[in-house]
């Protein structure tokens, strides 16, 4: 980029912040506009992808505090002014070098400071804004800015791990989820972003996760949870119940006698694997009360309750909300 496309482009414009934005706010605009006008989302649209061009632009310069710093000096000498190569200081066709930056030199009234084309003036003076090198010249090679996209995974697939395709800026990308990983989690390929200069290495590529709903199991780190339901006399006398798991092959697990509602028995190694651990099941307990009973199974569970009537469950409670 020369120092004449910095005179010319508007970066805060392009990103649509005020010009005393903080690096957060600048970041925040840019993935949005990205978001916006990624080609992904817009194919074949030839204006989306100048735009977003644009803005991957803006946000090199901006989010870089010594590039802003030089932008933003390099704009304030020129007082948002343009010109042409071929301005004749003082002639018809607009203002030339001399009106934009006579005022450096303690001219006022008329009174224009020299420059020349060749070896120094113009480009002695903003030298120092871009490496040393003369006007219109980088101060080196700039890395490639960091990209983001973003995938889904069914449930079991981000439990396992998989390698997905990401379509980045034109080119695929293929990129390894590791088991286990979280919905929302991020994962940061190194050097798959934007390339950078000639010489330079190129920006990373940040994938978020986004996680599909298991209709039975949920995860908790690398342990899985399933709630099982359970009859009332499996809970009561206890019983050895079979229990799904996730890889499809179901478990025996022992439900001790007198197990409440809500209880939690824990499956060793029945979790999410991963190259450093291995997680448990986790079993919750439901005990299920029947809907509609038979006369034979209401006349059990009356019998029950009149076995039973010297007990009240509530009892505990009702000492504690008298402490």
């Amino acid at each position: 980029m020369t120092g004449q496309d910095w005179l010319e482009k508007d970066f805060y414009a392009v990103l649509g912040v005020p010009k005393d934005a903080d690096q957060p706010t600048i970041k925040k605009a840019y993935r949005k506009l990205a978001r916006q006008l990624h080609p992904d989302h817009n194919p074949g649209d030839a204006k989306a992808e100048a735009r977003f061009k644009d803005i991957g632009e803006a946000y090199s310069v901006l989010s870089d505090t010594e590039q802003r710093q030089q932008y933003d000096q390099l704009r304030a000498m020129a007082g948002g002014a343009r010109f042409t190569a071929g301005s004749r200081p003082g002639g018809a066709g607009g203002a030339g070098f001399e009106d934009l930056f006579g005022g450096l030199f303690g001219g006022g009234g008329g009174s224009r400071a020299r420059y020349s084309t060749g070896g120094g003036g113009f480009e002695d003076v903003l030298g120092g804004l871009f490496g040393g090198g003369g006007f219109g010249q980088q101060r080196g090679p700039r890395r490639g800015v960091d990209l983001t996209a973003s995938t889904t995974l069914p449930f079991r697939t981000a439990a396992e791990g998989s390698t997905v395709s990401l379509s980045v800026e034109g080119r695929t990308v293929n990129a390894r989820i590791p088991a286990g990983v979280r919905d929302g989690q991020k994962i940061r390929l190194r050097g798959k972003g934007r390339p950078g200069d000639a010489g330079a290495e190129p920006g990373d590529l940040v994938i978020t996760v986004t996680v599909e709903q298991h209709p039975v199991f949920t995860a908790d780190g690398t342990n899985l949870k399933v709630t099982v339901p359970v009859a009332f006399d499996e809970a009561a006398l206890g019983a050895t119940i079979e229990v799904p798991t996730l890889d499809g092959t179901p478990v025996k697990v022992k439900v001790p006698a007198g197990t409440p509602s809500g209880r939690t028995l824990r499956v060793k190694g029945k979790g999410v694997v991963t190259p450093r651990s291995t997680g448990d099941l986790l079993v919750t307990v439901q005990v299920v009360v029947p809907q509609k009973l038979s006369p034979a199974a209401r006349e059990a569970v009356q019998a029950f309750g009149i076995a039973t009537s010297g007990d009240d469950p509530r009892a505990a409670l009702m000492a504690r909300a008298r402490v």
